[in-house]
């Protein structure tokens, strides 16, 4: 069985149902092309995955010296997380030492995909940066089929492809959660991140093999669903102390979602940590300012983002850079909330 061959302009021009010249134009930025079939060369491109040849020749006769850091967010999430700011402090350092431009790029829509790959396909970036990534992450395998140098924050799961840099998110879990049950906490809960992602999936295994090597059952009806997000702590706590009136302790997957927790538990007359004791996991600038000050995990994020423009840099400047997968150790930080 013979091996798919890869789309050309040809076959990029038959889709689109328009001449290789209008291709090419569209290739090059030219505005010599109407709306209407530029959208339809870009969707075929799209649908095709189709990289220019110039970026199949190899890196290094074709640079643009830039590099896309993707994130599928909106501003206001962009701006509420501390955690996009440190890792974006880490990325452009390097970047900066090494005259690399970073360009920032928010995909919030389908709008905005079509211009990623517009951009892609065009060969405006050297390689790209990818935040957020999923589980069933359509812009990692995207990019990983246009075979363009990308690192991931973070993985789509264990058999991941591409390189990726993440934090231990089980083990500084299990850590947060065995530190709840030695204090002597008998019900622990959780707060969970978006289950649409590794780092959601890998902190609540934490909890889980936290309960497992005290010896005790993991409740699972102590589990409530997350999403990273401050409202989304507010509202699991919320239900949490509806069903599970006597829970002792939360292990929440991010800061953000333990100060939503705080908050919810002040509303409702818990002491913390008396009544509640609560543990979160970043270590972000949150953690120190919240009443109580914070218990949490630390994560290094901005050690992240240095080693993933690292890691980008050198499959940018060695087409056969061989991919790598890098976890960085957390460290429990103890303060009053537990």
């Amino acid at each position: 069985m013979s091996e798919r061959r890869p789309p050309t302009i040809k076959t990029v021009a038959a889709r689109a149902g328009v001449g290789r010249t209008t291709v090419s134009r569209v290739l090059n930025g030219s505005e010599l092309v109407s709306a209407e079939a530029r959208a339809r060369v870009l969707e075929a491109i799209k649908e095709l995955n189709y990289v220019p040849n110039s970026v199949a020749r190899g890196l290094v006769t074709n640079r643009t010296e830039a590099v896309a850091l993707v994130i599928p967010e909106s501003e206001s999430r962009l701006g509420s997380e501390p955690f996009f700011a440190a890792l974006i402090r880490g990325v452009s350092g390097v970047l900066t030492e090494t005259g690399t431009q970073l360009q920032l790029v928010l995909v919030r829509d389908e709008s905005e995909r079509d211009q990623l790959t517009s951009s892609i396909a065009t060969r405006r970036v050297d390689g790209v940066l990818l935040v957020s990534v999923r589980v069933q992450e359509r812009l990692a395998a995207m990019l990983e089929e246009m075979g363009l140098p990308t690192v991931l924050a973070g993985r789509r799961g264990e058999d991941e492809r591409l390189s990726y840099v993440t934090s231990d998110n089980l083990g500084g879990a299990t850590e947060a959660v065995a530190h709840l049950l030695r204090r002597g906490r008998v019900r622990v809960a959780t707060i969970t991140g978006s289950l649409d992602m590794d780092v959601g999936h890998s902190r609540l295994a934490g909890w889980r093999r936290a309960h497992e090597q005290a010896g005790r059952t993991a409740d699972e009806s102590l589990v409530e669903a997350g999403d990273f997000s401050e409202e989304g702590g507010r509202r699991a706590m919320r239900s949490l102390l509806e069903r599970a009136p006597t829970l002792d302790a939360v292990f929440a997957a991010s800061d953000l979602m333990a100060v939503g927790a705080l908050a919810e538990l002040r509303r409702q007359g818990r002491r913390v940590p008396d009544d509640v004791a609560v543990v979160g996991f970043e270590d972000s600038v949150l953690a120190r300012h919240t009443n109580p000050p914070l218990s949490t995990v630390r994560q290094p994020v901005e050690e992240v983002g240095r080693a993933m423009a690292r890691i980008l840099l050198a499959e940018i400047g060695e087409a056969d850079a061989q991919r790598q997968r890098l976890t960085l150790p957390t460290e429990l930080v103890v303060r009053e909330s537990s």
